[in-house]
């Protein structure tokens, strides 16, 4: 690992000599996901979650053109503040963006990336890109699935956004060799809502045994990462009706327009807000804090 290309903080150098749990935070849903000053709010409720269940949190992003791991309190306020005007970076931007000394908010892939550089273990995030729809015409496939194929990590999520065609997802990190496993659930949460319609492969009730199968995944030399998908928290579902139908105006206003690319996730993500009058943002924020919960858990029960 060259040092001019990361900075890691102190309290998160620390965690690795002290070996103490942590868990790796992406920046993409602080410039991207969400308004400022909510996104913020957000990050900071997301850290505060982790640190009140045993971990120690480590917010990653691109400052100066560097892969900064643990992100202080008046960077993440500079990411929200800037918003959109940062780059969203995936791995294919990383060269150009630290050779260039700029900033990036990190995807799912970069931040595990950055996370794997550390020799963090644990990543929480709301939810991962896929197979967008229409990928058969488009082939347009995050990057976010063939890191999960090549990074030793356990990623909690809320399942893949439900943008996305689940079901291709799922036939992709099949053949990635990803087993996708439900917390306390046999069936792909989709985001917003619990449920999918589509069977992970395996459900598994504690964070210990999450811990255990990767550990054995590890002990085997199994290359690539661990899908955990974890169901939004019932009082904040929403109705399935709804937000599909929010989702297929969405995409057809998307389509209708010409947006594409790295731009497709974020566009549809606003839209599906606006059009939900605000409803499926209030969603994203709660899933996120579930899933931060579930990562720090799993993160002790790994040391």
């Amino acid at each position: 690992m060259d040092n001019r290309y990361i900075s890691i903080s102190t309290e998160v150098q620390e965690a690795l000599k002290s070996n103490k749990p942590i868990v790796a935070l992406e920046s993409t849903i602080i410039s991207h996901g969400m308004p400022y000053p909510k996104n913020v709010e957000t990050a900071n409720n997301v850290e505060k979650i982790i640190r009140e269940n045993g971990a120690v949190p480590a917010t990653i992003c691109i400052l100066d053109g560097k892969i900064v791991v643990g992100t202080n309190h008046e960077q993440i306020d500079y990411l929200g503040k800037t918003g959109v005007k940062i780059p969203k970076a995936s791995r294919r931007d990383l060269a150009v963006l630290l050779s260039k000394k700029s900033d990036g908010a990190t995807t799912v892939a970069t931040t595990m990336i950055g996370a794997s550089l550390a020799g963090i273990k644990v990543f929480a995030t709301g939810g991962i890109g896929g197979v967008h729809r229409g990928a058969e015409v488009t082939m347009d496939i995050s990057a976010d699935l063939e890191e999960l194929a090549d990074t030793e990590m356990i990623v909690v999520c809320a399942g893949a956004k439900s943008i996305l065609d689940l079901g291709l997802t799922l036939e992709y990190l099949e053949t990635k060799g990803v087993p996708v496993i439900g917390y306390q659930t046999e069936e792909l949460p989709a985001f917003y809502t619990r449920k999918s319609g589509f069977k992970v492969d395996y459900n598994l009730d504690t964070p210990l045994e999450i811990a255990e199968a990767f550990k054995a995944k590890i002990g085997l030399g199994l290359k690539g990462g661990m899908l955990i998908t974890n169901p939004i928290p019932e009082e904040f579902s929403m109705d399935a009706k709804v937000i599909n139908d929010a989702i297929e105006k969405a995409v057809a206003e998307a389509k209708d327009i010409g947006v594409h690319g790295k731009e497709t996730t974020p566009f549809l993500l606003a839209k599906i807000k606006e059009i939900t009058g605000g409803d499926s943002l209030d969603s994203n924020i709660q899933l996120v804090y579930n899933n931060a919960k579930l990562a720090a858990q799993i993160a002790c029960a790994l040391k």
